[in-house]
C-alpha cells in the first residue's frame, strides 16, 4: 500500500491507483491485561502523537476484508472478532484542516511522501470504524510504514492522538456499552480460565462504573454459561477464588438472543 520510490529523498509513495479514494478504515482493537481494558495504538514517526491502527481500501476488496487485512497486519492474528460500529464523515475531516493541524503533526511525516501521494492523502477522508476483541497474550503487534512502534494503553490513560481518533475511541466504547448483551466480550477478552473478579473488572472498565460484587456474581452465575473449575491457590487456601471457563455453545446461543445482564 505504501512503498519506497527512487529519488534523492527516498520518498514514500501511496499506491493510489489501486485504492478507493477518500475512504479509509480505522480499527479500535481492545485487549484485557493486568485487570485493565486496553487499546492498541501506533506511534507515528517524527511525532509524539499516536494513532489507531488503520489503512486504505483496495479497489478489489470489500470494506470488511480491508478491516480484516489491517487487523492481521497489525496483530499477526487471524479469525479475530470484528464489528463495524460507525462511519465518521465530518466535512472538515482532512489532513490540512485547522482542527487537525492543531494536533501539532510534524511536517516530516507528511513530506516523507511524494508529491502525488501528499495531494491524495490531503483530501477529505470518510473513515469506517471497526472494533475488535483479542487476547493480548496471543498478539504480536507490528507497526506500519508511518509508525515507529505499537503499544497497549489503558482506556483511562490514553496519550495524545491524531485527528479525531479520540472521538472514534469514545464512540466505540459507547457502542459496546449499548450493545454489551449482544457482543462476545468475555469469550474474546478474558483468558481461557478466569476468576469472577477478572470478569467483574472487565465489565466495570467497559461500563466505567463500580458494580456490587455479590450481586454481580449472582447474576452472572444465574446465566448458566460459566463452568466452575478448580480453585486458584494463592498461598491462602481459605481465600483461593474459583476459576471459571465459558461454556462456548451456551454462550454463543445466549449472545445471539441477548445475554440479558442488567447493570
Amino acid at each position: 500500500m505504501i512503498k519506497k520510490i527512487k529519488s534523492k529523498k527516498e520518498d514514500l509513495a501511496i499506491d493510489i491507483d489501486n485504492l478507493v479514494p477518500g475512504n479509509s478504515v480505522d480499527c479500535v482493537i481492545f485487549g484485557f491485561e493486568n485487570q485493565q481494558l486496553k487499546i492498541l495504538l501506533l506511534k507515528w514517526k517524527f511525532s509524539n502523537l499516536w494513532t489507531l491502527p488503520g489503512g486504505f481500501i483496495y479497489k478489489m476488496e470489500d470494506l470488511h476484508s480491508a478491516a480484516q487485512r489491517i487487523l492481521e497486519e497489525r496483530t499477526n492474528l487471524e479469525n479475530i472478532f470484528l464489528n463495524q460500529f460507525h462511519t465518521f464523515g465530518n466535512i472538515n475531516r482532512n489532513l490540512l484542516h485547522k482542527g487537525f493541524k492543531e494536533k501539532k503533526l510534524d511536517k516530516n511525516i507528511f513530506y516523507s511522501l511524494d508529491e502525488k501521494s501528499r495531494k491524495w492523502i490531503s483530501s477529505r477522508f470518510i473513515t469506517t470504524g471497526y472494533l475488535a476483541f483479542i487476547d493480548i497474550k496471543n498478539a504480536s503487534p507490528k507497526p506500519d510504514y508511518l509508525s515507529e512502534k505499537c503499544e497497549w494503553f489503558s482506556i483511562d490513560e490514553l496519550p495524545d492522538l491524531v485527528y479525531d481518533h479520540i472521538d472514534i475511541i469514545k464512540k466505540a466504547l459507547s457502542y459496546i456499552r449499548i450493545q454489551l448483551n449482544h457482543l462476545p466480550v468475555s469469550i474474546n477478552l478474558l483468558p481461557h480460565k478466569f476468576t469472577m473478579q477478572q470478569l467483574q473488572k472487565l465489565y466495570e472498565d467497559i461500563l466505567n462504573k463500580k458494580i456490587e460484587r455479590s450481586n454481580f456474581q449472582r447474576k452472572m452465575l444465574k446465566l448458566d454459561i460459566f463452568i466452575r473449575m478448580e480453585k486458584e491457590f494463592t498461598g491462602s487456601p481459605n481465600k483461593a477464588p474459583y476459576l471459571y471457563c465459558i461454556d462456548k455453545p451456551k454462550y454463543s446461543e445466549l449472545v445471539k438472543r441477548g445475554i440479558g445482564f442488567t447493570y
